[in-house]
């Protein structure tokens, strides 16, 4: 039998380190605001109908405009967008037009920014949310794709980026 006993936040932070992910930029745009940011914690739920899901931190209040503005693109990075991530991320402590600058930009479907040459784009319109502990996670039923394959991906793992080989 199992011993239940309390995780400590750095533990469990620690060996959540040991994840690898994809890095992508989730974005959103409309009458509350522009925002962006990096994200590991992104996954499909269903592909009928299409549906991603995203988490968030809700301790962050600009992350209420991908509520509020009901779309967020699901922006899937490839190895030469580490500035890109890093930006998003919050650490350069960039304004958001500046982050916005570092790539090129259109929309699809729902209003959110796409990024022109990112590996995999899902744009969403926000179909449902759930708030969890410090996090709120976002799911979007996809209305747009867009997929470039001649760029290898943008990993996380270990505190740090890394390219995955092809």
């Amino acid at each position: 039998m199992l011993k239940k006993y309390d995780v400590e936040p750095q533990a469990y932070r620690d060996a959540m380190a040991h994840f690898a992910g994809a890095v992508h930029v989730v974005t959103t745009n409309g009458a509350a605001g522009l925002r962006g940011a990096t994200v590991i914690a992104a996954c499909s739920v269903s592909d009928t109908p299409p549906m991603i899901l995203v988490c968030l931190n809700r301790e962050n209040p600009n992350n209420d405009l991908f509520v509020k503005n009901g779309n967020f693109a699901l922006n899937t990075l490839a190895a030469h967008h580490q500035e890109l991530a890093a930006a998003f991320s919050g650490i350069t402590r960039l304004p958001t037009e500046e982050r916005f600058a570092l790539g090129r930009w259109d929309t699809i479907a729902s209003g959110a920014p796409t990024l022109t040459d990112a590996l995999a784009v899902f744009d969403c319109e926000l179909a449902d949310t759930k708030d969890l502990a410090t996090h709120r996670v976002l799911f979007g039923k996809v209305t747009g794709l867009r997929v470039t394959d001649n760029f290898k991906p943008l990993i996380y793992h270990d505190r740090g980026y890394h390219v995955l080989g092809r």
